[in-house]
């Protein structure tokens, strides 16, 4: 009986999360029944174009949420400030009917992501493998961890244009 108890504890694989007895037994031995516990489930962002042909789905880390006012951003999406966050590439899945966004190659670094039937502007694809994605376009912006938590560019703003971000 040692033996078995010693082989167990040198087993490599994962420990089942909770063992619960069974209530039917056979002879002396109470049989065990192993129950499931899902993990949390990865987080899911989903969002789109204003014409819906362009969609996407972001999974994992929401990183670098932020906003830009620099006049590269400020000519992508018309807007004096725009609000971002980056996913790794594997992450984001271009899923509606249109496939993936028609691009405008905008500096050495980085690509401008639009639709080609509407014309928004859905984000940026950088050579490193990041999509940053412009927060307008999700179906639900207002997830805590999408907040911007800092300003890129704040001398881009005209004097007048105030924006808060909460760190």
């Amino acid at each position: 009986m040692q033996k078995a108890e010693t082989e167990k504890q040198a087993c490599p694989c994962p420990k089942p999360s909770i063992i619960l007895p069974h209530s039917a037994t056979q002879g002396s031995e109470e049989r065990t029944t192993v129950a499931r516990i899902e993990r949390p489930k990865q987080k899911l962002y989903r969002g789109g174009c204003l014409c819906g042909s362009i969609r996407f789905e972001a999974s994992g880390l929401a990183a670098r949420p932020h906003t830009c006012s620099c006049k590269m951003c400020q000519r992508h999406t018309g807007a004096l400030t725009t609000a971002w966050v980056e996913f790794p590439r594997e992450a984001v899945k271009w899923t509606g009917p249109g496939g993936s966004p028609s691009v405008y190659r905008a500096s050495s670094f980085s690509s401008r992501a639009f639709c080609p039937a509407c014309g928004s502007s859905l984000g940026a694809i950088d050579d490193k493998p990041v999509i940053a994605l412009l927060l307008g376009t999700f179906d639900s912006p207002n997830r805590r961890e999408l907040r911007p938590t800092y300003d890129s560019f704040r001398t881009g703003r005209p004097r007048w244009w105030h924006v808060s971000v909460e760190p």
